[in-house]
């Protein structure tokens, strides 16, 4: 009989441990594991992976680091033909514009980024990480964030930017990457189909995709059609053979290049119809030659005593005017009109 009583109280034990093992509260570790693949509403799914060629870099002279460095200082540019972009807002819309990507890089301080970014990752991407330090001696802002990409971006052509109605913003000598980037930005908002940069006269325009372009840009510059470094007389020739008014912005009050002998007002420029804009240096404005050979001239009125806006302000506000004239290719300010 004690034998039989030692047995029954070794079964309760053992059905009381069981039960206190189903019970027992998830560790920090499980709970943590328990929210990262299961969420509300959802089937449990495998976590994604960051790239076989995911290792740590150690030294400054390796050569991803190098390329980096490179693509991210404005150095000589990757062979593979991509471009750097810092910080997890720019390295974010890279991934979600599906551009291809060659590698990431992410430091200790980027790991959170990174974290935050890892359902975009295609998989088989190159994930590297590297020390704060190493990351620092390779970006371009004075205080890193962390993350950074070698992205390629899409190559564009003339065909691209006179798609549709066209809108094209056509820079000559525009040698701040920050006002390139601004314009850049305001050329997605206002509708623009696309833009291209030309030199002339020994003055080149920055580099849209430049590291301090595209930041100005905020990702515009890796979603908008891009044609770099055109000659400025064969971009003009066809954009008249596809039938594109050109409209050139000028300080100028007079013009010889339309009927009323004046510079337009921009409400005055008929910019419903396929339009380019064609917009100069920061000093020294378009070259006359060009503002010659543009359909007509458009001058920003201003206070008696403000000689001129900002470049990139002045292509900002003859954009929207084309989109407020476009209307429906501006969805967002017909939605703000009708609020």
């Amino acid at each position: 009989m004690a034998a039989s009583y030692h047995s029954r109280r070794a079964r309760r034990k053992a059905r009381a441990a069981g039960a206190l093992r189903a019970h027992r509260p998830f560790t920090a570790l499980g709970a943590f594991v328990s929210l990262l693949f299961v969420t509300a509403g959802e089937k449990p799914r495998a976590a994604p992976k960051l790239g076989e060629g995911s290792r740590q870099l150690t030294g400054r002279d390796n050569r991803w680091l190098r390329k980096f460095r490179a693509a991210l200082r404005g150095g000589e540019a990757p062979a593979d033909g991509s471009i750097g972009v810092e910080g997890p807002h720019l390295v974010e819309e890279a991934l979600r514009a599906s551009l291809p990507i060659v590698a990431i890089l992410a430091s200790a301080a980027g790991e959170r980024h990174l974290a935050k970014l890892v359902q975009l990752v295609p998989p088989g991407i190159p994930v590297l990480r590297t020390t704060d330090r190493l990351f620092a001696g390779v970006a371009d802002t004075q205080t890193p964030q962390g993350i950074a990409a070698l992205v390629c971006p899409r190559v564009a052509s003339f065909d691209d930017l006179v798609r549709g109605r066209p809108l094209v913003v056509v820079l000559v000598g525009v040698q701040d990457p920050g006002n390139v980037g601004a314009i850049l930005r305001a050329a997605e908002a206002f509708g623009a189909t696309g833009v291209a940069t030309c030199a002339w006269g020994g003055l080149g325009t920055a580099n849209p995709l430049s590291p301090k372009a595209l930041r100005a840009s905020a990702g515009s510059a890796l979603r908008l059609p891009l044609v770099h470094r055109v000659a400025a007389p064969v971009l003009l020739a066809q954009l008249r053979v596809t039938g594109v008014k050109l409209y050139a912005a000028s300080p100028r009050k007079h013009s010889s290049a339309n009927q009323e002998g004046r510079a337009l007002h921009p409400w005055e420029a008929d910019l419903r119809g396929p339009s380019a804009l064609l917009v100069g240096n920061e000093g020294a404005g378009l070259p006359l030659e060009l503002q010659s050979s543009a359909d007509a001239l458009v001058r920003i009125p201003l206070e008696s005593g403000v000689e001129s806006l900002n470049t990139a302000v002045a292509a900002s506000v003859l954009l929207y005017e084309a989109a407020r004239q476009r209307g429906s290719d501006a969805p967002g300010l017909d939605a703000d009109r009708s609020e």
